[in-house]
């Protein structure tokens, strides 16, 4: 009797062992590794930006508005082509006690280096709207644009197309949120009485795709309800009914793992496994969101351009691993204090001055054309110097909910 217990214990284990070796390459299988952004990246690595923090990790997320495909189609007719709907710089600190995510609007007008495009020919460099970058040349082009712009290392990337978002919605059991007003967007597929929601995949995404039927119509609201939606996603993710529960954690690695189209260092489960412990006991107070500060376009109020120094001061804390503080923006009820002779707008995400002594003291940020030239000096001379700590608008995970 005893020989056929222990029998049948062996059986069991293996059996367990079997199934788990089997779940873990249907996960890891899922991954779509995009090496052909590999590739690319390879050929311009002399004029990428060095890395100045050694340990910190800057990871680009882009979330496509591609048509194609069943979950896709009804948002529009498939022309072929794709732009980033949503780009956000992910910083994680080479300490593990913070990330300060950075939304780069879509509008902005940047330099667009020449890419390679999907039929093999090239295009040519040109002074664009920022989501053009991923239309002409995909992830790659997206990620030299950026470095272009912001003089920082990127150093992986991740797609997620509109079913990729729903799914992953969908696999923690929704996102709640608040509606101070109704919402009624026929381009986003949303239609919502105001008050406290939950969310579930296809009501989040027309949430955090809506622009005409809420709000202002900005893409500045827009930009504040997505980073609002992540941080009460963060939190959910975070909460032991996501991690500790099994018929909710292999969901959401499923969908995570099915939907995303990464660069080959983050293209196994193992690889995402660790980015995932890596922030999992980080603090929701410790996760900023924030948009890159701009202004009206001058030849086009419409578009967006970066407003300087704060751009450069924020790109500068990326790139050193220094801390970024943000505080909520002031609501549009509450007065505002008389504007200051350098020009601003209420469209953008501007900084808060430091005291007059320190703003005087601090050093000058290198420009990313001045970051490719000497790289030696940025990393020993002026981008080394001691820094005041400016203040972002911007907001928390730990505020993210609906209160």
């Amino acid at each position: 009797m005893l020989r056929w217990i222990g029998l049948g214990a062996v059986l069991l284990v293996l059996a367990g062992a079997a199934t788990g070796w089997w779940l873990y390459a249907k996960l890891d299988g899922n991954i779509t590794s995009d090496t052909s952004a590999e590739a690319e990246l390879r050929r311009y690595e002399r004029e990428r930006p060095a890395h100045f923090a050694e340990g910190a990790r800057n990871i680009l997320l882009i979330g496509s508005d591609s048509r194609s495909g069943r979950e896709n189609a009804g948002y529009g007719q498939d022309g072929g082509t794709q732009r980033s709907d949503t780009t956000i710089l992910l910083h994680l600190s080479a300490d593990g006690g913070s990330v300060t995510a950075v939304s780069i609007p879509r509008d902005l007008m940047t330099d667009v280096p020449s890419c390679r495009a999907a039929d093999g020919t090239r295009t040519p460099e040109r002074f664009a709207q920022f989501n053009w970058a991923f239309q002409w040349g995909g992830a790659a082009c997206t990620i030299r644009t950026v470095e272009r712009l912001t003089g920082v290392r990127i150093d992986h990337h991740m797609v997620l197309d509109f079913g990729g978002f729903k799914q992953m919605v969908d696999a923690v059991g929704g996102v709640e949120v608040c509606l101070p007003q109704p919402v009624d967007d026929a381009e986003a597929h949303l239609r919502l009485p105001a008050g406290r929601h939950l969310l579930q995949g296809e009501q989040a995404l027309g949430f955090v795709r809506a622009r005409y039927g809420l709000g202002n119509g900005s893409d500045t609201e827009r930009m504040e309800r997505q980073q609002q939606f992540l941080g009460s996603l963060v939190k959910k993710v975070q909460s032991n009914g996501v991690l500790l529960n099994p018929a909710r954690l292999y969901p959401l690695l499923d969908a995570a793992t099915s939907a995303l189209t990464t660069d080959p260092g983050l293209a196994s489960l193992r690889g995402l496994y660790e980015l995932v412990r890596s922030v999992r006991d980080i603090p929701s107070d410790q996760v900023r969101f924030l948009t890159v500060p701009r202004r009206p376009y001058a030849p086009n109020p419409n578009r967006d351009e970066l407003l300087e120094p704060d751009a450069g001061r924020l790109f500068q804390r990326l790139r050193l691993d220094r801390p970024v503080t943000v505080t909520p923006p002031v609501p549009t009820s509450t007065p505002t204090p008389a504007p200051a002779p350098a020009p601003t707008s209420a469209a953008t995400s501007a900084v808060t001055s430091a005291p007059a002594s320190a703003a005087a003291a601090e050093p000058a940020p290198l420009s990313p054309a001045e970051l490719f030239r000497d790289p030696v000096r940025a990393k020993s001379g002026t981008e080394s110097a001691p820094l005041p700590d400016p203040t972002f608008t911007g907001t928390t995970a730990d505020t993210a909910d609906c209160r």
